[in-house]
């Protein structure tokens, strides 16, 4: 029996399937890539789709009259995203695009703080001052609940207690 193996635990399968999307995950190429890579291949399809006649209702472009039955519809259409309008539109409102949507604006803080924590050393800070503020919630509830089983008022001149 080798050495090596009879010291090393036997792994579970939880274990291997995490170690296999890890190692899965570590293959990926950056976000950027990643979303340049999306970008390509959206431009590629919809130049490749945009001669292409679809029969299928545009539920958009639907008209309906006052009984409710459709007067005029069109069919699903894909718009080249390489023309020249389509590229000049993307260009012309990129900033804009970039600027005003919310979920991005979301993350690019997020990515903005955590670089910030990671080259300022706030990470740490806050690593070591954790001890101290769950010390602090719980000091400060225990003294909240004691004020409300006593009575006493919660505030300067409050006239508002605990029932």
């Amino acid at each position: 029996m080798n050495a090596l193996s009879s010291s090393a635990p036997r792994r579970g399968v939880g274990q291997r399937l995490l170690d296999g999307i890890e190692w899965a995950g570590n293959k990926l190429p950056d976000p950027a890539v990643l979303f340049l890579l999306a970008l390509v291949l959206t431009w590629g399809l919809s130049a490749a789709l945009a001669p292409v006649q679809f029969t299928e209702i545009d539920p958009r472009t639907v008209v309906r009259d006052a009984a409710g039955h459709i007067t005029t519809s069109a069919p699903i259409q894909v718009k080249n995203q390489l023309s020249g309008a389509a590229l000049t539109q993307f260009l012309s409102r990129m900033v804009k695009t970039f600027t005003e949507f919310p979920p991005l604006g979301v993350v690019l803080v997020a990515m903005l703080g955590v670089g910030v924590a990671e080259h300022t050393g706030i990470g740490t800070l806050m690593a070591t001052m954790l001890p101290y503020s769950v010390a602090f919630l719980v000091t400060w509830t225990v003294l909240l609940l004691i004020y409300w089983g006593l009575g006493l008022p919660l505030g300067l001149q409050s006239t508002y207690t605990h029932p």
